[in-house]
């Protein structure tokens, strides 16, 4: 089972229909975590700190502080950018796929772009 943290931006529907949809997953929100407000860099630190695979909309600056932790040999944890255009429902299915069908492990220092 993947550890997940969705970013305050990310749609709540889909957090919701994950949780309805499979009440075990290990899925937390920013907002849980007091990291409200936080600028992306601190909540890549935070995820990669505790091991939690990063759920964000953001395709315009999320992906470059991703890849500058590689660059900077600092650790990454993997960040899925989900296209916000995207059927809910579609986005649903594709991470419950890649929680069922996955480890944690798998996914370290990668950005993935949802759809597949």
């Amino acid at each position: 089972m993947l550890r997940l943290l969705s970013d305050e931006n990310f749609n709540g529907d889909i957090v919701r229909g994950l949780l309805l949809r499979r009440p075990d997953i290990d899925l937390i929100r920013t907002q849980d975590v007091a990291l409200l407000g936080i600028d992306d860099p601190g909540v890549l630190a935070w995820a990669a700190e505790n091991n939690r695979i990063l759920l964000s909309h953001d395709r315009t600056t999320m992906p470059g502080h991703a890849y500058s932790r590689v660059t900077a040999g600092q650790p990454m944890p993997e960040v899925f950018i989900v296209n916000d255009r995207f059927p809910i429902g579609r986005v649903i299915q594709e991470l419950l796929l890649i929680d069922g069908g996955s480890e944690q492990a798998e996914w370290s220092g990668r950005v993935l772009f949802l759809p597949l």
